[in-house]
């Protein structure tokens, strides 16, 4: 397919739009690929991405295995993802510190509203179908309530958030974000772009080593996962649709625990900054919150993330339709 600079130019907005979604726990990066025209182009490109296109490098070239690839297609659409996520995870950061009660019921509203997308999607329930939603409710739980086996920020750990949250690229309506919510690696992936970004914009080189190497660590482990994920993925939809489809939904009713806006800390450690942060947290009613609840700004800000989740449902349906 022959493209001009321009296409390119619409492809890297698009990488801008997938890098803004994934940013935010509930959006899904996939989605989004779905919603603008380039999810199939997209994994058939990623598909591509394997040894045989080094023996063509090796045989024929660099730019023939940059043609086989789509290369240009994938810089273009990865560079913005990057610039998108690189200008964004300072501003959640933000958020998260000066107004963490209205920023997670907006997480809240966005998966309750993912919740209903993906299930509704189960087109025949069976009892097989109902065990998967009820094993991912109860794995996803256990998750949000157990202490660490060891410390998210750990380079194993990291590898692990990258390896999971990757399945996001790969299927619309699962957020790479949620999952790191899921797995409690979301704020630590986020401290470490906004340390790369400072390392960057600073030319701070000690800073921008320690981010450069803990996010190598996670895009390795993304890496790896997008390539194990999209086979596995591929096969489970082809032959267990409904059942995989029921898993998720499962797992995403679990999680609401992980960002329920009012939570009681029951104990802390201390990060690689000597900042205490929580470690295990109980979720509790707003009425028993110290300090002020902010439940009507809670509740706003939830439907506010519904209803982003439903209006992107309904243009990714229209599309569908167009595209027919």
């Amino acid at each position: 397919m022959q493209r001009r600079l321009s296409d390119y130019l619409i492809i890297t907005f698009k990488g801008m739009a997938m890098g803004a979604a994934d940013v935010v726990p509930g959006v899904s990066g996939g989605t989004i690929a779905f919603i603008s025209g380039i999810y199939e182009e997209l994994i058939r490109s990623i598909h591509q991405v394997n040894l045989s296109a080094l023996k063509i490098w090796k045989k024929e070239g660099f730019k023939a295995m940059w043609a086989t690839i789509n290369g240009n297609f994938l810089l273009a659409l990865f560079l913005g993802i990057a610039i998108s996520i690189l200008s964004l995870a300072r501003f959640i950061s933000w958020l998260l510190k000066t107004h963490p009660i209205a920023v997670w019921a907006f997480f809240f509203g966005l998966v309750i509203a993912s919740i209903l997308f993906v299930g509704k999607q189960i087109s025949r329930w069976s009892a097989k179908v109902t065990a998967a939603i009820i094993l991912g409710v109860v794995i996803s739980y256990y998750i949000t309530i157990a202490s660490p086996a060891s410390s998210p920020e750990g380079f194993p750990y990291l590898f692990l958030s990258g390896f999971i949250a990757i399945i996001a690229m790969i299927l619309p309506g699962v957020s790479g974000a949620f999952i790191l919510l899921l797995l409690g690696s979301y704020e630590i992936v986020i401290n470490i772009i906004n340390q790369l970004r400072e390392g960057l914009f600073n030319a701070n080189t000690h800073i921008l080593g320690q981010a450069f190497l803990k996010l190598a660590v996670f895009g390795l482990g993304a890496v790896f996962g997008i390539k194990l994920f999209s086979g596995v993925l591929n096969w489970m939809f082809r032959h267990y649709k409904n059942t995989t489809l029921a898993l998720l939904t499962g797992f995403m009713v679990g999680s609401l625990n992980k960002i329920w806006p009012w939570k009681e800390t029951l104990s802390w450690r201390t990060n690689s900054h000597n900042e205490q942060v929580p470690v295990l947290q109980k979720s509790i009613s707003p009425f028993h919150f110290e300090g002020d609840s902010q439940l009507l700004l809670a509740c706003l800000v939830a439907v506010a993330g519904f209803l982003t989740i439903y209006l992107l449902e309904k243009i990714a349906v229209k599309a569908q339709k167009t595209n027919e």
